[in-house]
């Protein structure tokens, strides 16, 4: 039995989270400078979703991580690397005919214009995944679906898929959906970023960055953001140093997925919930553009920078594994500035996240003591009391 029906047929869920998407390897520069410059690199891994998955699992939650490798060495090293986190790989597939794909960047920040990313992954066995060749009993296992509009951008096979799963359907997990807009993948395809629009307003939980909505679709500010993706139940803008605003309104009825709701998201497996949505806190506003919205402004921290790579597929798992937990919308926001947090502060994509209870101590501070955090490197592995974090 294969197709989305046997999805939607699967049994009782023992996933959290299921991320698809396509994982490379990555080259890290062993020192700043030009890639003509930089004497050797060494070996990592990279993927928006598999490296949601990544700390997903590290936090602990069940994750899985469904791709397409190429049947050779840096493939094993993929799914090797990534299920030593504790990720789920079981339903990764081999491409025989397809390489897997690998990628050299430099040290700088990807937002400046020193920046340098040298892709190798036209052709890759994850390129090839379509609606015909990926495993629904495992996507549709999960609690939660997390994608990207990274994979839309692969190839007409991705973006088919990609359309087939976001599809309103009975039964089909609570979607996440970060809009991970990379202007490069597009040039030269049929679609355009627009189509991550399109993908975006069909999902239950969106992620997406004031730079990106504004460079893929013209949209300038959080407010009208919204305006433009009215059906999300939970829309999250990122806002860079300035921290993020969550709306989020009540999961609506109707076929989006029928089980797709604050109360039945899929059979639960642990004392976890998952919801979309949750009541308003004191910190929520209601939103002028829909009066079922809370608007919850949640600044950033502040944070001594390693390297900017990553931090946004952090914060989306922060942002989930909170959401797992049933925690109000500003401490979902908070532990995914925390995630993000962490990964900043280390030079490559992953690390490992602060524990739970550290986590949840930051996350409880007021306003004021978090606004006077700023986070080291290496503050992850101390184990201090709140106060203690090292502030000016």
């Amino acid at each position: 039995m294969s197709g989305p029906a046997a999805g939607t047929a699967a049994a009782a869920t023992t996933t959290d989270v299921v991320c698809l998407g396509e994982s490379m390897v990555t080259f890290l520069p062993s020192q700043p400078g030009r890639l003509a410059d930089v004497p050797s690199f060494g070996r990592g891994i990279g993927g928006a979703e598999s490296n949601v998955a990544c700390a997903l699992a590290a936090a602990g939650h069940r994750a899985a991580w469904v791709g397409r490798v190429g049947a050779d060495g840096f493939g094993d090293h993929l799914v090797e690397t990534i299920a030593s986190y504790g990720v789920d790989t079981s339903a990764v597939r081999r491409d025989p005919a397809r390489p897997t794909g690998v990628y050299f960047r430099t040290a700088t920040d990807r937002g400046t214009d020193t920046h340098e990313v040298a892709y190798y992954r036209a052709g890759s066995a994850a390129s090839a995944m379509s609606p015909e060749n990926v495993p629904y009993e495992a996507l549709f296992a999960g609690r939660v679906l997390h994608l990207s509009g990274i994979t839309a951008a692969l190839s007409p096979d991705c973006l088919a898929l990609l359309r087939e799963l976001t599809a309103p359907r009975p039964g089909r997990p609570l979607v996440s959906f970060d809009v991970n807009h990379r202007p490069h993948l597009w040039r030269g395809c049929a679609e355009d970023a627009s189509v991550l629009l399109e993908l975006a307003r069909r999902a239950d939980l969106v992620f997406v960055g004031e730079d990106e909505a504004e460079e893929a679709w013209g949209i300038v500010g959080a407010e009208a953001i919204r305006a433009a993706l009215p059906e999300p139940s939970v829309l999250v803008v990122k806002r860079g140093s300035a921290g993020a605003t969550v709306f989020a309104s009540e999961l609506r009825p109707g076929p989006r997925g029928a089980e797709a709701d604050a109360g039945t998201a899929a059979p639960a497996a642990s004392t976890d919930t998952v919801s979309a949505a949750t009541p308003a806190t004191s910190a929520e506003t209601t939103c002028p553009a829909a009066s079922a919205d809370t608007v919850t402004p949640v600044p950033a921290l502040r944070v001594d920078v390693v390297a900017a790579v990553g931090a946004g597929d952090a914060f989306a798992a922060g942002f989930l594994s909170a959401t797992l937990r049933g925690l109000p919308v500003r401490d979902r926001a908070r532990h995914g500035h925390l995630m993000a947090a962490a990964v900043l502060t280390v030079p490559g994509d992953l690390t490992d996240p602060p524990s739970r209870d550290r986590a949840d101590r930051l996350v409880a501070l007021d306003d004021a003591a978090w606004g006077r955090l700023r986070l080291a490197p290496g503050w992850t592995a101390a184990d201090r009391a709140p106060e203690e974090v090292r502030t000016p």
